[in-house]
């Protein structure tokens, strides 16, 4: 088994005013040779954006990007006609393949907007671009992992990848094992609020642990806590 700490305050900090953005992987200005990604997961973000503010008109291509909002709404429009607004208990997912342009914007004049943004590489290149977003908030059960995006999608949202999202909240007290999902995958997991102890590893709030060359791991819930887990290929 092998371990990887990434502590919450450790990630690069972009401050722009409108947007405070910490980075757990390189990205733009932060630059980390030590922290480029974690198998096939390039990106995560944890970005906070002021009322009314928010990033305009960019393009991705040839990548995976999950938007997972933990307080707040956020407002998309896309290339290919979407206009949505995004809010917390939902996922939302676009597979950017040949080329795309969106924006996202903070929808309310008086509230923040909290979200993740999440990039992975994908399994095929150049496919049609695409898009999809999904309430969870009435399918997940406490005290349960509900996978919200996946290579079979079923119930989650389908990825281009074999790359496993899964969400719980959980009660102080619970005890589980996380078992992987898919041979030679890594898992990743982040703690959105509250503590636990991953295989005798505490994590508090905005801690990961990613780990590979495992089969099954322990962890037990320390204080009511909100869990995000990955379950990412290693390797292309």
């Amino acid at each position: 088994m092998k371990k990887t700490r990434h502590r919450a305050d450790t990630r690069g900090l972009a401050d722009h005013g409108w947007l405070k953005s910490y980075h757990t992987f390189s990205f733009a200005n932060y630059y980390n040779p030590e922290r480029m990604q974690f198998g096939l997961l390039r990106v995560l973000n944890d970005d906070v954006v002021q009322p009314g503010m928010g990033f305009g008109t960019h393009s991705h291509d040839n990548m995976e990007v999950v938007s997972i909002p933990l307080s707040g709404a956020l407002e998309h429009k896309d290339s290919m006609g979407h206009t949505e607004i995004i809010k917390s208990g939902e996922v939302q997912i676009m597979s950017a393949g040949t080329g795309l342009t969106h924006s996202e914007y903070n929808s309310s004049d008086e509230d923040l907007v909290n979200f993740l943004q999440i990039w992975v590489l994908p399994k095929e290149r150049d496919i049609k671009p695409r898009y999809d977003q999904k309430d969870f908030s009435g399918l997940q059960n406490k005290n349960e992992l509900t996978t919200v995006v996946s290579p079979t999608g079923d119930t989650a949202l389908w990825v281009n990848q074999d790359v496993y999202f899964s969400l719980g909240k959980m009660d102080k007290g619970q005890k589980f094992a996380y078992e992987s999902k898919k041979a030679q995958n890594g898992v990743y997991i982040f703690l959105i609020d509250g503590q636990i102890e991953v295989d005798g590893e505490t994590l508090n709030p905005r801690d990961a642990l990613g780990i590979e060359d495992y089969q099954s791991i322990d962890i037990k819930v320390l204080e009511d806590s909100k869990i995000l887990v990955i379950d990412v290929p290693m390797k292309a």
